[in-house]
């Protein structure tokens, strides 16, 4: 099965741990939003530090917003192939499609480093 339409850019194998981590360590030491809502909220008010989405979401149109949303204000924004993972690394026992890193907590430097990661991905131009 191909990528969804809304994946913008392949996320490297290599940069999807950290992203992980990072949701993991500010979960716990700072504030992280779960779903869809909640991280279209966050991008709106310009409040996401970092916005991870899912590539495996059924219907894509629940989380196809969240990339040109991000895009339009300027907020990075990352894809992790589970949505399995995700729900994993936010601490809870369901899967999640988004989630948004409002506050990093420890994981600052792990969200620093995946934010311009993905900004040189992205062509080199940076969001932040």
């Amino acid at each position: 099965m191909g990528k969804a339409y809304y994946v913008k850019f392949e996320t490297p194998e290599d940069l999807v741990s950290p992203i992980l981590e990072a949701v993991r360590v500010a979960a716990t030491s700072g504030k992280v939003k779960k779903g869809t809502n909640e991280a279209t909220k966050a991008i709106e008010r310009g409040t996401s530090k970092l916005i991870v989405i899912a590539e495996d979401v059924e219907p894509p149109e629940v989380v196809a917003h969240l990339p040109i949303l991000c895009e339009e204000q300027g907020a990075a924004y990352a894809f992790v192939p589970s949505k399995q993972e995700l729900g994993k690394a936010l601490g809870i026992d369901i899967t999640s499609a988004a989630a948004a890193i409002l506050d990093s907590g420890d994981a600052q430097h792990i969200v620093d480093q995946v934010v311009s990661s993905i900004a040189k991905l992205k062509g080199g131009k940076s969001d932040q």
